[in-house]
């Protein structure tokens, strides 16, 4: 398939199919549900729902507030990036947003990235502005694709002391102004709007990843087959971060994130570096992670993956 080749749709298929794997965050997934018909009001719609064996009532709720909601109730936590994949699969629509339950879409969100990218043939993913709950910016929201050096500045806090040099802030692009659209290297698989013909060309998320950096992976291969990714700053979604599946099992979460780092790392990145360099990556990484571990044994506050600053 050429690259910007349109994908023909049946007229009674939606426009945007929300494809979202719930865990145990019924409450964040009602109130993300609630604000969709505000959030997509100009745009036809379908919303899938992957439950990953909740214990919170969360299909219940889903069966009697949004008998509308396409459900698929897998039995114990099949992680993300697989029942993300049986959402994409069941998806009808055009654009296809990965979207977390702990997100809440601003009025209007998904008509502007839907009309965007109308516009824009050669974009194949579509990420927005994402705040934190305390309306500071999610810097994970548009981000490198997480370089030797870009790693380094960010876990040494250089970037903090360096934010508007290119050469330390380069990992979470901190040199780039909040409201300026941008083409990135990733955005944040909390919601991301996918080109069907996107996936149509180079397939879906890569299952190796049981969770987390799948949304890396699935930029960094869009970008190859040459699709831009664009962080798209007039639309906003708030995501609380953190209240989802990995809140259920915090130190399985620590230990896939950096697991799956590593297998993002040695599939696209290992080959441009020298053995020294990949070295120092994969020391620093199980590092990284005892000290994570640790953290989290004595806090009450377990952070997966990277700090939401």
């Amino acid at each position: 398939m050429d690259v910007y080749q349109r994908i023909q749709i049946p007229d009674n298929f939606p426009q945007v199919s929300f494809c979202i794997v719930n865990l145990n965050a019924r409450d964040y997934l009602r109130a993300c549900l609630e604000r969709l018909p505000l959030a997509a009001s100009q745009i036809t719609w379908e919303a899938i729902v992957v439950d990953n064996g909740s214990t919170d009532g969360s299909p219940e709720m889903l069966e009697t507030e949004f008998p509308w909601v396409c459900l698929i109730r897998n039995q114990t936590n099949l992680g993300y990036t697989r029942p993300m994949n049986q959402a994409l699969r069941k998806a009808k629509g055009e654009y296809l947003v990965q979207l977390n339950p702990d997100t809440l879409p601003e009025e209007g969100a998904f008509n502007r990235m839907y009309h965007f990218m109308q516009a824009n043939p050669q974009i194949g993913i579509c990420g927005p502005k994402v705040f934190n709950r305390d309306g500071t910016l999610q810097r994970q929201c548009r981000r490198s694709a997480a370089r030797p050096w870009d790693v380094i500045t960010y876990f040494s806090g250089l970037y903090k002391i360096f934010p508007n040099s290119p050469f330390f802030g380069r990992y979470l692009l901190t040199y780039l102004p909040e409201d300026e659209i941008a083409e990135v290297e990733a955005v944040s698989g909390s919601c991301m709007m996918i080109r069907r013909a996107v996936i149509e060309q180079i397939g879906y998320l890569d299952e190796q990843f049981f969770a987390y950096q799948e949304d890396s992976d699935f930029c960094f291969r869009a970008r190859q087959a040459g699709w831009k990714v664009v962080y798209y700053p007039e639309a906003v979604v708030i995501h609380y971060g953190g209240l989802g599946g990995s809140r259920t099992n915090p130190y399985r979460g620590i230990i896939e994130w950096h697991r799956s780092y590593l297998r993002y790392y040695r599939k696209h990145l290992a080959r441009d570096y020298c053995f020294l360099v990949n070295g120092i990556m994969y020391v620093g990484t199980g590092v990284r992670l005892g000290i994570s571990l640790f953290r989290a044994f004595f806090t009450r506050e377990k952070v997966v993956g990277t700090k939401k600053p």
